[in-house]
């Protein structure tokens, strides 16, 4: 279900959030990497950031390792003055590993809301909101509970598995030390 663009830049704005999902689906990565001039995706629930088009193409992939199956089922669109806000429900089976967490076989359905911020014609983010719990949930079903807290501590003291949020961090620690 999507919202009627008003103007031709809502309508070329939405295009490319749709051929955006379509090519994600299709794990065509070079076709979603061409809708951003410079990539960039951040994850607010888990903190990451992925920046550039290496970054932004290993999240991809580590992602569909993790869910080769995953695909998204838009529920609404809309325009703002910068962005595109898409909720949608995003839905995979775990087959392989999710940072610490290891493959349950379990499949989930999370619904969760993206930003796409443009500026002008030019997507330059992907921001996306979402439960990590709701969906931690459901790939943990079924896991014996004995076996819970070594995934669960595992997973606690693995923080944010994106390299680039990491160095973000540490660049920003070295900035305020030296400051």
């Amino acid at each position: 279900m999507s919202a009627t663009p008003r103007t031709a830049l809502q309508a070329l704005r939405e295009k490319t959030v749709l051929d955006h999902f379509a090519d994600e689906t299709r794990q065509d990565f070079d076709a979603v990497l061409s809708t951003f001039p410079h990539p960039h995706y951040e994850l607010i629930p888990t903190g990451e950031v992925h920046d550039g088009n290496d970054a932004v193409r290993a999240y991809y992939l580590a992602s569909r390792k993790a869910f080769p199956d995953q695909r998204h089922e838009i529920i609404q669109l809309r325009h703002t003055d910068d962005a595109v806000i898409v909720e949608f429900w995003l839905l995979g089976t775990h087959q392989g590993p999710l940072g610490n967490l290891p493959p349950t076989g379990n499949p989930f359905r999370c619904r969760m809301i993206a930003l796409f911020i443009f500026d002008g014609e030019r997507l330059v983010c992907e921001r996306v909101y979402f439960d990590s719990m709701t969906m931690l949930r459901q790939l943990l079903a079924g896991v014996p509970p004995a076996q819970l807290p070594a995934i669960v501590g595992s997973l606690l003291a693995a923080g944010p598995s994106s390299a680039p949020a990491a160095a973000q961090r540490q660049d920003q620690a070295a900035a305020t030390a030296a400051a």
